[in-house]
């Protein structure tokens, strides 16, 4: 029970850490002072104490929405270990659990969104309902690459134990890491993809959908948004140490550092694509997904290549 309660306490760490390490990367790349380092959640904090306002075209499916966002996030977020530690759920064949759980989170933004009958943000559910639709195989294919080096299909028991260290499976986990990092940037609408500061609605996809609700509402939907990112951030970072160094004291840092670190340096030196060839970008991804799953599917076969 202590290791359980000790893997949940680091998850929210990394979840409450990630955002602060993205902008202080930035405001040190571009030569500022930058905000403070905890004012995303002293922002949240402001929220939570106003109370929502709700247009009367909507439904109750708009006030819903927050809570079954916010509550599939929980559950993913409870399955997720940090290296060897245990999580607090687990079962045989839960990456696939997981995987449905963060698109039930797109389909309640989406279907919310779409509920308030407004222009700018139908708009938005459409492009984030066509980005979830093609990066969907990617994070399928990353995480059958996982079950099939490691033999399971529960992240308790992918991670349960260090692999044997070699080229191949170094390779492997490197570019499943990567993939899921990209996945992370396109999940949370981040540069290239979408700029979660931008505020021109013909060009937002994740912000837009988010422009009516306020308050609490508000909150949970930016709250979900940490958990997402420290469920993708810590399962690439534990795909890097299972091949290098395989405890909490290395896979946490890594995963709040070189995910925040390597996001802040991005989009400190990279614009953001044209929507136009945010598919091309994703699409690309899932190329290489299926890459990396063919590679090691060859190499589990220890078939040379």
């Amino acid at each position: 029970m202590l290791i359980k309660l000790l893997n949940t306490l680091l998850m929210i760490v990394v979840a409450l850490f990630i955002t602060g390490v993205i902008n202080r990367t930035r405001a040190v790349m571009a030569g500022r002072k930058g905000i403070r380092f905890f004012q995303h959640v002293y922002n949240v904090s402001l929220l939570m104490r106003k109370g929502a306002v709700y247009s009367p075209t909507t439904t109750i499916l708009f006030r819903i929405a927050p809570c079954v966002y916010l509550g599939a996030a929980i559950i993913a977020f409870l399955f997720i270990p940090v290296a060897d530690l245990e999580p607090v759920l687990s079962f045989r064949g839960d990456i696939i659990f997981v995987a449905y759980l963060l698109a039930l989170t797109r389909v309640a933004i989406v279907l919310a969104a779409l509920d308030t009958g407004s222009s700018f943000e139908g708009m938005g559910a459409a492009r984030e309902a066509l980005y979830g639709a093609l990066v969907e195989p990617a994070l399928m294919m990353a995480l059958a690459t996982l079950a099939l080096f490691c033999g399971y299909s529960s992240f308790a028991e992918i991670f349960s134990t260090a692999q044997e260290l070699n080229t191949n499976l170094t390779i492997v986990m490197l570019l499943v890491a990567y993939v899921f990092v990209i996945i992370m940037i396109i999940e949370a609408g981040r540069i290239p993809v979408d700029d979660p500061k931008t505020h021109l609605e013909l060009t937002m996809i994740h912000e837009v959908m988010c422009l009516d609700y306020s308050g609490i509402d508000l909150a949970m939907i930016q709250i979900t948004g940490w958990l997402k990112n420290a469920i993708f951030a810590m399962i690439a970072a534990n795909a890097v140490s299972v091949a290098f160094c395989f405890h909490w004291q290395f896979a946490m840092p890594l995963a709040i550092l070189g995910t925040g670190i390597a996001i802040g340096i991005v989009e400190s030196f990279r614009a953001r694509n044209k929507l136009s060839r945010n598919t091309t970008y994703i699409i690309t991804i899932v190329a290489l997904s299926a890459l990396v799953l063919l590679m090691g599917f060859l190499l589990n076969l220890n078939i040379e290549i």
